[in-house]
Protein backbone atom coordinates (compact mmCIF):
# COMPACT_ATOMS: atom_id res chain seq x y z
CA UNK A 1 0.00 0.00 0.00
CA UNK A 2 1.41 3.71 -0.56
CA UNK A 3 2.88 5.70 1.97
CA UNK A 4 0.05 7.88 1.95
CA UNK A 5 -2.72 5.47 2.32
CA UNK A 6 -0.40 3.75 5.34
CA UNK A 7 -0.27 7.36 6.87
CA UNK A 8 -3.77 8.24 6.13
CA UNK A 9 -6.85 7.22 9.14
CA UNK A 10 -10.02 6.05 8.44
CA UNK A 11 -12.74 6.50 11.06
CA UNK A 12 -16.39 7.08 11.18
CA UNK A 13 -17.78 10.07 9.42
CA UNK A 14 -19.44 12.34 11.46
CA UNK A 15 -21.68 15.30 11.23
CA UNK A 16 -19.08 18.17 11.67
CA UNK A 17 -17.39 16.24 8.63
CA UNK A 18 -20.29 16.85 6.26
CA UNK A 19 -19.17 20.17 5.03
CA UNK A 20 -15.61 18.94 4.14
CA UNK A 21 -17.17 16.27 2.41
CA UNK A 22 -19.26 18.15 0.40
CA UNK A 23 -16.07 20.27 -0.53
CA UNK A 24 -14.37 17.33 -1.52
CA UNK A 25 -17.03 16.26 -3.25
CA UNK A 26 -17.40 18.96 -5.34
CA UNK A 27 -13.72 19.29 -6.32
CA UNK A 28 -14.06 15.40 -7.39
CA UNK A 29 -17.03 16.65 -9.56
CA UNK A 30 -15.24 19.33 -10.93
CA UNK A 31 -12.49 17.26 -12.03
CA UNK A 32 -13.86 13.81 -12.39
CA UNK A 33 -17.50 14.39 -13.33
CA UNK A 34 -18.83 12.40 -9.87
CA UNK A 35 -21.07 12.14 -9.18
CA UNK A 36 -22.66 12.62 -13.05
CA UNK A 37 -25.23 14.91 -11.89
CA UNK A 38 -24.47 17.73 -9.02
CA UNK A 39 -26.83 16.91 -6.54
CA UNK A 40 -29.52 19.57 -5.41
CA UNK A 41 -28.32 18.95 -1.80
CA UNK A 42 -25.15 17.45 -1.74
CA UNK A 43 -25.27 16.89 2.14
CA UNK A 44 -28.66 14.59 1.82
CA UNK A 45 -26.78 13.27 -1.12
CA UNK A 46 -24.14 12.00 0.98
CA UNK A 47 -26.50 10.89 3.58
CA UNK A 48 -29.49 8.99 2.02
CA UNK A 49 -31.85 7.40 4.16
CA UNK A 50 -30.73 4.05 3.55
CA UNK A 51 -27.40 4.99 4.79
CA UNK A 52 -26.15 2.82 8.12
CA UNK A 53 -22.41 3.91 8.24
CA UNK A 54 -19.71 5.97 6.71
CA UNK A 55 -16.50 6.70 6.63
CA UNK A 56 -14.14 8.89 5.64
CA UNK A 57 -9.80 8.93 5.30
CA UNK A 58 -7.83 12.23 7.15
CA UNK A 59 -4.17 12.71 6.12
CA UNK A 60 -2.87 15.83 8.13
CA UNK A 61 -6.38 16.65 9.84
CA UNK A 62 -7.68 16.91 6.27
CA UNK A 63 -10.55 14.83 4.73
CA UNK A 64 -9.23 12.95 1.46
CA UNK A 65 -12.11 10.05 0.98
CA UNK A 66 -15.24 9.11 1.85
CA UNK A 67 -16.99 5.98 1.41
CA UNK A 68 -21.13 4.53 2.49
CA UNK A 69 -22.58 2.06 3.18
CA UNK A 70 -26.23 1.26 2.79
CA UNK A 71 -29.39 -0.90 2.40
CA UNK A 72 -30.36 -1.74 -1.26
CA UNK A 73 -33.04 -0.08 -2.17
CA UNK A 74 -35.44 -0.27 -5.23
CA UNK A 75 -32.70 1.43 -7.32
CA UNK A 76 -30.39 -0.29 -6.62
CA UNK A 77 -29.65 -3.50 -9.28
CA UNK A 78 -26.49 -5.11 -7.75
CA UNK A 79 -28.18 -6.76 -4.67
CA UNK A 80 -30.83 -8.73 -6.70
CA UNK A 81 -28.18 -9.63 -9.21
CA UNK A 82 -25.84 -11.15 -6.27
CA UNK A 83 -28.54 -12.99 -4.26
CA UNK A 84 -29.92 -14.66 -7.35
CA UNK A 85 -26.00 -15.90 -8.50
CA UNK A 86 -25.37 -16.48 -4.88
CA UNK A 87 -29.00 -18.11 -4.11
CA UNK A 88 -28.81 -15.92 -0.78
CA UNK A 89 -31.90 -13.48 0.31
CA UNK A 90 -31.63 -10.30 -0.93
CA UNK A 91 -31.72 -8.84 2.22
CA UNK A 92 -28.29 -10.09 3.08
CA UNK A 93 -26.01 -7.92 0.54
CA UNK A 94 -25.32 -4.47 1.15
CA UNK A 95 -24.26 -1.81 -1.07
CA UNK A 96 -21.28 0.05 -0.65
CA UNK A 97 -21.91 3.57 -2.28
CA UNK A 98 -20.55 7.29 -2.21
CA UNK A 99 -16.66 6.23 -2.60
CA UNK A 100 -14.27 9.27 -3.99
CA UNK A 101 -11.17 10.25 -2.81
CA UNK A 102 -9.39 13.75 -3.24
CA UNK A 103 -7.70 14.49 -6.87
CA UNK A 104 -4.94 14.82 -4.93
CA UNK A 105 -4.41 11.48 -3.58
CA UNK A 106 -5.56 9.16 -6.13
CA UNK A 107 -3.50 6.16 -7.12
CA UNK A 108 -2.13 6.19 -3.39
CA UNK A 109 -4.27 3.08 -2.12
CA UNK A 110 -6.67 5.80 -0.28
CA UNK A 111 -10.14 4.24 -2.67
CA UNK A 112 -8.75 0.26 -1.14
CA UNK A 113 -8.55 1.54 2.02
CA UNK A 114 -11.92 3.13 2.31
CA UNK A 115 -13.37 -0.18 0.10
CA UNK A 116 -11.27 -2.47 2.75
CA UNK A 117 -13.25 -0.30 5.74
CA UNK A 118 -16.57 -0.93 4.40
CA UNK A 119 -16.32 -4.05 3.16
CA UNK A 120 -14.75 -5.29 6.83
CA UNK A 121 -18.15 -3.63 8.46
CA UNK A 122 -20.46 -5.20 6.19
CA UNK A 123 -19.26 -8.82 6.81
CA UNK A 124 -18.93 -7.61 10.76
CA UNK A 125 -22.57 -7.33 10.08
CA UNK A 126 -23.37 -10.85 8.30
CA UNK A 127 -23.89 -9.26 4.99
CA UNK A 128 -22.42 -9.62 1.43
CA UNK A 129 -20.58 -5.75 0.42
CA UNK A 130 -21.87 -4.59 -3.49
CA UNK A 131 -22.14 -1.92 -5.85
CA UNK A 132 -23.08 -0.33 -9.16
CA UNK A 133 -20.93 1.78 -10.95
CA UNK A 134 -21.26 3.77 -14.36
CA UNK A 135 -19.41 2.24 -16.51
CA UNK A 136 -17.76 6.08 -17.91
CA UNK A 137 -16.35 6.08 -14.20
CA UNK A 138 -12.89 3.71 -15.60
CA UNK A 139 -10.99 4.55 -12.58
CA UNK A 140 -13.53 3.09 -10.05
CA UNK A 141 -13.94 0.09 -12.30
CA UNK A 142 -10.39 -0.31 -12.44
CA UNK A 143 -10.28 0.02 -8.49
CA UNK A 144 -12.87 -3.00 -8.51
CA UNK A 145 -11.22 -4.85 -10.96
CA UNK A 146 -7.70 -4.95 -8.84
CA UNK A 147 -9.56 -5.58 -5.95
CA UNK A 148 -10.81 -9.12 -6.99
CA UNK A 149 -14.42 -7.84 -6.91
CA UNK A 150 -16.68 -9.74 -9.60
CA UNK A 151 -18.69 -8.59 -12.29
CA UNK A 152 -22.57 -9.30 -12.04
CA UNK A 153 -23.63 -7.59 -15.23
CA UNK A 154 -23.81 -4.58 -17.28
CA UNK A 155 -26.94 -3.35 -17.16
CA UNK A 156 -29.32 0.04 -18.05
CA UNK A 157 -30.30 1.61 -15.00
CA UNK A 158 -33.43 4.03 -15.14
CA UNK A 159 -32.45 7.20 -13.04
CA UNK A 160 -35.40 9.28 -13.77
CA UNK A 161 -38.09 9.05 -16.54
CA UNK A 162 -35.91 10.97 -18.93
CA UNK A 163 -32.48 9.10 -17.89
CA UNK A 164 -30.95 5.78 -18.45
CA UNK A 165 -27.27 5.11 -17.81
CA UNK A 166 -25.34 1.90 -17.83
CA UNK A 167 -23.53 0.74 -15.14
CA UNK A 168 -21.53 -1.94 -13.78
CA UNK A 169 -22.94 -4.19 -10.99
CA UNK A 170 -20.03 -5.65 -8.86
CA UNK A 171 -19.95 -7.96 -5.82
CA UNK A 172 -17.08 -8.45 -3.46
CA UNK A 173 -14.94 -11.64 -3.43
CA UNK A 174 -16.48 -14.10 -0.78
CA UNK A 175 -14.87 -13.83 2.50
CA UNK A 176 -11.61 -15.54 3.68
Amino acid sequence: MAKEAAACHVRRREDRDLDACVELLAEVHERDGYPENWPERPGDWLSPPALSAAWVAELDGRIIGHVGLSEGGAGDRAPALWSHRAGEPVEKAVVISRLFASPAVRGRGVGALLMERATCEARRRGLHPVLDVLISDTSAVALYGRLGWTLLATVDHRWSPTETVTVHCYAAPAAP
